[in-house]
C-alpha cells in the first residue's frame, strides 16, 4: 500500500511472470498436455505463452488442453489468474482511494521561553492548503526509565497540548506543550533526554473537506532532533494591501535564543 507506483507495478509483474514460469514448468511435465503447440517456437515458450493465455482467461483457441492432466493444471491455473486479477483490483483500488495527508512538519521542535514558561513547540503546516475540519494532534514522549530493582523500561508518556484541536487548519500550526510541573519532561535538560534516549511522536488527523475522508499522519523526532533554547524563525509578513503571507522558504529555520 505504501511503496511507489514503479515498484508496485514493478513487484506484480515480476509475481506473473514467476507464476507463469511455474505453470509453464508444470504443463511441460506432462505428456503432450496442449493440443497445436508451435512447431517454429521452443517447446517451455509455448508452453509459457499458453501459461499466460490460461492465467489472464484469455483463451485465444489455438492452444487448448488435450489431456486430463493439461485439464487439471489449467483449471488450476484460471482458478489463480481469478484471484490474482481480483487481488489487483482491490489492491489499485485501494491505492487509488486511500487519502493521503499532505502535511509538513518542521524538521526541529524547539523548547524555547514563552510567556515567561518553558515550552516545547512543534511547527506544522497542510502542503495542500485546503480546509482540514476537526483537526486533532496528539504529542506522546518515550523515554528510557529504570525501575528500583534496576530494570529498565521504555515508558510513553501523553504531553498535553495548549490546543490539541484546530476548527479549520490549512496554513500552518504551531503546537505548544507547557514545561510545567505536571508535564512528564519537567526539569530534564538535553543530557537528560539523551540519557533517557526520548524520542518525540506526534499523531495528527482531520477530516479533509474536499473528499470528506479522514486523514493521518504520523512524525517521529530523535533526541538529536530536538533544539534546546531555541525559536522559530518568523514566516509571516503582510503584503501592501494587508494580505497575510506566510514564507515556506523558513519553514524549518530556527534560531537561537
Amino acid at each position: 500500500m505504501s511503496v511507489h507506483w514503479p515498484g508496485f507495478f514493478g513487484s506484480a509483474a515480476l509475481i506473473f511472470i514467476i507464476l507463469n514460469t511455474v505453470f509453464a514448468f508444470l504443463f511441460w511435465l506432462g505428456d503432450n498436455p496442449i493440443a497445436n503447440v508451435a512447431p517454429d517456437l521452443p517447446l517451455p515458450l509455448s508452453l509459457f505463452y499458453f501459461s499466460i493465455e490460461t492465467l489472464a482467461t484469455v483463451g485465444y483457441g489455438d492452444m487448448h488442453p488435450q489431456t486430463n492432466y493439461g485439464h487439471i493444471v489449467a483449471t488450476v491455473e484460471i482458478f489463480t489468474g481469478m484471484s490474482f486479477l481480483a487481488v489487483m483490483t482491490g489492491l489499485i483500488f485501494a491505492r487509488f482511494s486511500r487519502p493521503r495527508a499532505h502535511f509538513v512538519f518542521a524538521r526541529h521542535p524547539v523548547i524555547t521561553t514563552y510567556q515567561g514558561v518553558p515550552t516545547l513547540m512543534i511547527r506544522m503546516a497542510n502542503a495542500r492548503h485546503n480546509t482540514i475540519s476537526q483537526a486533532t494532534a496528539q504529542l506522546w514522549v518515550f523515554k528510557l526509565e529504570q525501575t528500583q530493582e534496576g530494570e529498565e523500561f521504555r515508558r510513553f508518556y501523553e504531553l498535553k497540548l495548549d490546543r490539541r484541536e484546530h476548527p479549520m487548519f490549512s496554513l500552518s500550526w504551531t503546537l505548544l506543550h507547557i514545561i510545567d510541573e505536571t508535564s512528564p519532561i519537567f526539569g530534564m535538560t538535553s543530557d537528560d533526554f539523551a540519557d533517557a534516549e526520548g524520542a518525540l511522536v506526534l499523531n495528527v488527523g482531520g477530516v479533509d473537506d474536499n473528499s470528506a475522508q479522514r486523514l493521518y499522519a504520523r512524525q517521529l523526532y530523535s533526541r538529536t532532533d530536538i533544539r534546546w533554547q531555541h525559536r522559530y524563525q518568523d514566516i509571516t509578513s503582510y503584503s501592501p494591501s494587508g494580505r497575510l503571507l506566510l514564507d515556506y522558504t523558513k519553514f524549518h529555520d530556527v534560531v537561537a535564543e
